[in-house]
């Protein structure tokens, strides 16, 4: 077996005390660009030629295919002494696809390194519970996600249905039920088309005459009560008019409501109401029948069904069927989109659901002592679909990528014997980007501790941007917390970028208060400070990039090493443009998909205050605060750990882009002595000439000089 020789000559001091440490909980704390990859990988090949660990007791774990890859990669290039392989890689006509098979055969070839289990937590957990799972889950499962097409080893086991698709069919089931149905749509109607829970009356043009609220069966109503009436009505399939306009005697009226089929009328009274005198009067005249409701009596809304009851149906004909079986396709064949913002939700409940380990029903509970209608009616619709929608996937053997990492915990703490042998085979746990861990990976993780084997970490807590996905940068910021009797090494050099660079994103981050202390250096000097521009507005700042994009390509920069970054991609789109109009090459990129990438010069763009710019902070919805409780503050130091991350993609040159008068708070974190302000100019409001004797500045327009009074100009 052919292994390579532990060379730690090329590691600086940090780098070369974190492979050799024998601490069995060890954190290496790597700032960007510290090579925290590299010690990992250096760690792993100092087990196995120095201290003859056998490559099957190890185990390296990391979030993405990709970073996988990546580790292959460097472990295959430092085994191949004829260069082959690292010439592969870098042959531009070989599809990914062609790379992917020359890397399993090259794995293949070195043992050391097929012996190594070097996956991703979904794929360690995809295939413990393939080949030991049976006792916890059906072995044969197949995988379910937002597409039917996933990568790699998990195309073959890949479901037939989609997420979506499969909790469409469960709402369909559910609304088999016309309460649930009506529920539903009455939901759909308040939430998703009049979105009463904003300020619709500040849109008066979509509510003509003040109709603010629509009822089950499409009619637009002015007020909560009168939707109330309609939708009873609705529900017990009684037909009706709203504001008929009729005319018994004397003048054309609108009584709110008429019934047909029992001959009625029904005047609902509020303190908005204007008085019914005169239509009683009309009435009277006609001998029809009026009926006045109260809007007292909707406070209570048993009673209030009890009084409808007793005004309406007790003048409908006596064989009068109150239930009709209601279709879906009916019902909502007008809101498919807003069906679809439904679904949505509800999954991405579900996943928060399983990350945050939460029982449905204690969910239920917790939900219905929120203060807002919208939320408690959420849950009491969503719950159901949840439950059923778990019973499905169980019934029909399918697990998503949290259900994996679920089932291989409870594999693991219900059959013993199981976790036993993972225990006893992986004697060295390697994690990078520990950073990005969540509840579940960390819960899995614990589960493969033993007080023998050593848990190795990487990861740097200012680069934790994924929160939204469920990440928790505490992990890694309070290690010492979860992991007992652990120590931390921090890898302080940055082999990435310039100094003013670095220096420039250790000057940010400090304004973030949750974090931990780290003093990053740069081995690269330079005297390139960052490039700001402020254009006053969107064409002076593609103007600027365009001619910068010109400049570096004559400076001999290939595509490959200029990079645009920013916090949303439409922000790039008109980037785009220019660049084709000007027949330049660039890669765009959103932030977060730059992770782990670097450019010799990076353009960060959308770099304005408030919405649509960057910091962009999202305060989820509300319905997702009763499974996790959002924190702005917490929200506004991952957005700066976001700009931290994108600063330092760059290796040379870094250009930040704004708008003159509207800039990032985040561009204020800067020192001035690390930038280079380009701003565009204002044209002068007065101006000046210099008087001809005094030598003083005067406005261009003045005939005599204020200071000493000599005449400038003849006057027109």
């Amino acid at each position: 077996m052919k292994k390579v020789k532990t060379d730690l000559s090329n590691l600086n001091g940090q780098q070369k005390k974190a492979v050799v440490s024998e601490t069995k909980r060890l954190l290496v704390l790597a700032g960007a660009g510290s090579g925290k990859t590299k010690t990992l990988l250096q760690k792993l090949i100092y087990l196995i030629e120095e201290k003859n660990v056998n490559p099957s007791n190890i185990l390296a774990i990391t979030f993405t295919k990709n970073a996988v890859n990546e580790m292959l990669d460097r472990l295959i290039i430092s085994a191949d002494d004829t260069e082959n392989y690292r010439e592969i890689l870098s042959d531009k006509n070989k599809s990914a696809k062609e790379k992917d098979i020359e890397r399993y055969f090259f794995s293949k070839k070195y043992k050391w390194i097929d012996n190594l289990t070097l996956r991703t937590f979904h794929s360690l957990c995809y295939n413990i519970l393939r080949n030991f799972g049976v006792n916890e889950f059906d072995n044969k499962f197949k995988i379910i996600g937002e597409t039917k097409n996933h990568q790699d080893e998990f195309t073959k086991y890949s479901a037939t249905e989609t997420s979506f698709e499969v909790m469409h069919k469960i709402l369909i089931e559910c609304c088999k039920s016309n309460n649930y149905l009506l529920d539903l749509k009455r939901y759909i109607l308040d939430y998703l088309v009049d979105k009463i829970h904003q300020k619709n009356q500040a849109r008066p043009n979509l509510y003509p005459e003040g109709k603010y609220y629509t009822s089950l069966n499409g009619t637009k109503v002015r007020s909560k009560s009168e939707q109330y009436i309609s939708d009873w009505l609705y529900r017990h399939s009684i037909k009706f008019e709203y504001e008929p306009i009729i005319n018994f005697s004397d003048f054309d009226f609108k009584p709110d409501f008429f019934i047909p089929e029992a001959n009625l009328y029904i005047e609902h009274i509020s303190d908005k109401s204007y008085s019914t005198k005169n239509k009683e009067d009309q009435f009277q005249k006609a001998n029809k029948l009026l009926v006045k409701t109260y809007e007292k009596q909707t406070e209570d809304t048993a009673l209030f069904n009890v009084t409808l009851e007793r005004i309406v149906k007790n003048r409908l004909p006596a064989n009068y069927h109150y239930t009709n079986a209601l279709n879906f396709e009916e019902e909502f064949k007008f809101y498919h989109k807003e069906i679809k913002d439904f679904l949505r939700l509800a999954l991405s409940a579900l996943d928060l659901v399983k990350v945050e380990n939460i029982a449905t029903d204690l969910l239920l509970k917790k939900s219905q002592k929120d203060q807002h209608e919208r939320v408690r009616d959420f849950y009491k619709l969503a719950i159901p679909l949840l439950k059923e929608y778990q019973k499905y996937c169980i019934n029909k053997s399918y697990l998503d990528f949290n259900d994996m990492i679920i089932k291989t915990i409870d594999l693991f703490q219900n059959h013993k014997e199981i976790g036993d042998k993972f225990r006893q085979k992986f004697e060295y746990i390697l994690v990078d980007e520990f950073q990005d861990v969540n509840n579940l990976q960390v819960a899995l993780l614990k589960l493969l501790l033993t007080q023998n084997n050593q848990l190795f970490c990487v990861g740097d807590d200012w680069q934790s941007i994924y929160g939204f996905r469920g990440s928790n940068v505490d992990y890694i910021v309070n290690f010492e917390s979860y992991f007992q009797h652990s120590k931390t090494i921090k890898l302080n050099m940055n082999y990435r970028s310039t100094e003013h660079i670095v220096s420039a994103s250790n000057e940010v981050i400090k304004n973030n208060k949750f974090k931990v202390e780290k003093n990053i250096q740069s081995f690269k000097k330079s005297d390139n400070k960052i490039n700001i521009f402020a254009g006053q507005d969107e064409n002076e700042n593609l103007d600027y990039v365009a001619a910068e994009v010109k400049k570096l390509i004559l400076k001999g920069y290939l595509r490959e090493d200029i990079l645009f970054l920013y916090r949303r991609s439409k922000m790039f789109n008109p980037y785009l443009d220019r660049m084709k109009q000007e027949k330049l090459s660039v890669t765009g990129k959103t932030i977060h998909a730059s992770k782990g990438l670097e450019a010799k010069a990076v353009f960060i763009i959308g770099l304005t205050e408030g919405n649509g710019g960057f910091p962009d902070i999202w305060m989820e919805d509300r319905i997702f605060q009763a499974i996790k409780i959002s924190n702005h503050d917490l929200l506004f130091e991952e957005e700066r750990r976001l700009f931290y991350v994108a600063i330092t993609r760059a290796k040379d040159e870094l250009f930040l882009i704004t708008e003159k008068g509207n800039e990032s708070s985040f561009l204020k974190e800067i020192p001035d002595n690390f930038t280079h302000k380009a701003n565009s100019s204002f044209n002068p409001i007065i101006e000046h000439n210099t008087c001809k004797f005094c030598k003083n500045q005067i406005d261009k327009k003045f005939v005599f000089c204020p200071y000493c009074g000599e005449k400038q100009i003849e006057p027109n």
